[in-house]
């Protein structure tokens, strides 16, 4: 986590703190599947090509498998892997009863049609919930199956930071399908952790400050650095900032920096919760992957 002000320390949502939480009852669960069913949740990585920053969210996926005591495949094909290709091994991934959760990194080569690819995904096993059956499912409400890892991971932020999103007025800052559709989705549904009243805002959003101005809670996943300023958001407002960017700065010992899309000092002062970027919502992501392959492997089991 970046170096806080001392006296934002206690808005902050600590998304590593929570992630760890949420790891340790995902090690607890898959003990007590082993002892079970003499067997662990299985999640493959497939990546195509070799983009450094594919590379090190692939390892850090199976790195976390290993620590929670998953089996794990990782599929690396070269760059100039064909469509025919990835499709054969999602196909045989598909029929092994060892897999329980397939993913593939996104974004993969230009050559590579990537929705072609996640169709053919068994649902199933469609641990991003990318697969248009879990994406039609989210939507008429119908939490029971693969949820979207990032969006969920926010739904989590809140549950354990004790903030309810009921009757409450979302922002939601992006309307991308991994983040900003499916992210309104869970905010809308009925029941616990939801019952919002929910604005999608986007690039072509009129009157975008005054909105925002009405947000009790936002969530910024626009993909522009520092986007939402001080003079947006409202006193007291929650805001959860998805956004992971690297701009320039010569004071730093790369050269550059990571920020979020929320302009985190001008911010913090006025909202009464905040996630900070680093160590927010990315964590979050992770963890709920391993907890959705979890849901896979129990789902199976059950169709046994």
């Amino acid at each position: 986590m970046p170096p806080v002000k001392k006296e934002f320390l206690a808005k902050l949502i600590d998304g590593k703190a929570i992630a760890a939480e949420i790891n340790r009852e995902n090690a607890a669960e898959t003990a007590v599947i082993a002892k079970e069913y003499g067997a662990a949740p299985g999640l493959a990585v497939v990546l195509v090509g070799n983009d450094p920053a594919s590379q090190v969210y692939v390892s850090s996926k199976v790195k976390k498998c290993a620590e929670l005591g998953f089996y794990s495949e990782k599929i690396v094909l070269p760059e100039n892997a064909t469509q025919e290709e990835v499709l054969s091994v999602v196909d045989s991934l598909n029929r092994n009863p060892a897999i329980h959760g397939i993913l593939v990194q996104s974004p993969p080569p230009p050559q590579i049609d990537e929705q072609a690819i996640i169709n053919a995904i068994d649902p199933a096993k469609d641990v991003d919930c990318f697969h248009p059956l879990n994406v039609g499912k989210l939507l008429l409400g119908d939490l029971s199956g693969m949820l979207p890892c990032t969006p969920w991971g926010v739904i989590q932020l809140l549950d354990r930071s004790g903030i309810s999103p009921a009757g409450k007025h979302a922002v939601v800052l992006g309307r991308s399908n991994i983040v900003g559709k499916p992210m309104a989705a869970l905010l809308m549904a009925k029941g616990k952790n939801a019952d919002a009243t929910v604005t999608v805002c986007h690039s072509r959003t009129k009157n975008l400050a005054e909105i925002t101005r009405s947000a009790d809670i936002i969530i910024a996943a626009i993909g522009k650095p520092e986007f939402l300023r001080g003079d947006m958001v409202k006193e007291g407002a929650v805001v959860i900032d998805v956004g992971i960017n690297r701009i320039a700065d010569p004071s730093a010992p790369k050269g550059m920096r990571l920020v979020g899309d929320v302009a985190f000092d001008e911010v913090a002062p006025k909202a009464s919760r905040i996630t900070p970027v680093p160590g927010g919502v990315g964590p979050m992501t992770i963890a709920m992957l391993m907890n959705n392959t979890i849901r896979a492997f129990k789902a199976a089991m059950k169709k046994k």
